[in-house]
């Protein structure tokens, strides 16, 4: 995005409204329990489709309130997509799963968050692993390991070299704690937080991108 009228312009997530269901509350990481308590709204000078919201939201289950910032795609007819952020975010807790990931990866990927966010390193590590294993079989990645389906998604230029070198210094570090050694060393903290951050960069890259560009190819073409 060049500025935040840009919102929801071409990518985000289905319908033109605010969907508080999907949205998780960054103090008690319960899921859909947020009600508005009030909105501020800004149009845009010259396009009166175009508005921007800020939502007041509570939580049901612990009473804290959250800000969103929202908005849906402008134009006559806006494209049926809107995006939103939100204010504060989770520590390390549960995050929504973005659409266009496999339901089986978003589920490991959580799962290396939540043990993050608890300091769980070692659980963090493993699941994050899985998530990457999860990740190449989606992509119909071939070989008896995980070292050689990371290689063949590498040789068929799905992964660019850097990608595939991050691949495998995360199977390694997975290795270390779903393969434990009597005399090995816990993972380091700062490692692991690498780690699941280049997981994020690394399902943006194999699926939020590709998704975003049929999308835009799809509003060019009018099939969307």
């Amino acid at each position: 995005m060049d500025t935040w009228w840009d919102l929801g312009e071409g990518s985000g997530y289905r319908g033109a409204d605010l969907d508080t269901n999907r949205l998780i509350c960054a103090f008690c990481n319960i899921e859909g329990n947020l009600s508005r308590v009030h909105r501020e709204s800004k149009q845009h000078a010259s396009d009166k489709h175009k508005v921007l919201y800020f939502d007041t939201l509570k939580c049901g289950n612990c009473s804290n309130f959250l800000m969103v910032f929202w908005s849906a795609g402008g134009g006559a007819f806006g494209d049926g997509l809107h995006d939103y952020r939100v204010v504060p975010t989770a520590l390390g807790g549960p995050s929504r799963v973005p659409e266009a990931w496999p339901p089986e990866v978003g589920r490991f990927w959580q799962q290396a968050r939540r043990a993050l966010g608890r300091g769980d390193l070692d659980a963090a590590s493993v699941m994050a692993r899985s998530a990457l294993q999860a990740t190449l079989r989606a992509k119909e990645a071939k070989g008896n390991s995980l070292r050689d389906e990371i290689n063949d998604l590498a040789a068929r230029g799905l992964l660019p070299p850097v990608m595939k070198e991050w691949a495998h210094e995360l199977r390694l570090l997975g290795n270390s704690s779903a393969h434990p050694k009597l005399d090995g060393e816990p993972p380091d903290d700062k490692d692991v937080k690498d780690v699941v951050e280049f997981l994020e960069y690394l399902l943006s890259y194999l699926f939020t991108l590709p998704d975003r560009i049929e999308k835009y190819r799809g509003r060019k073409d009018g099939t969307s």
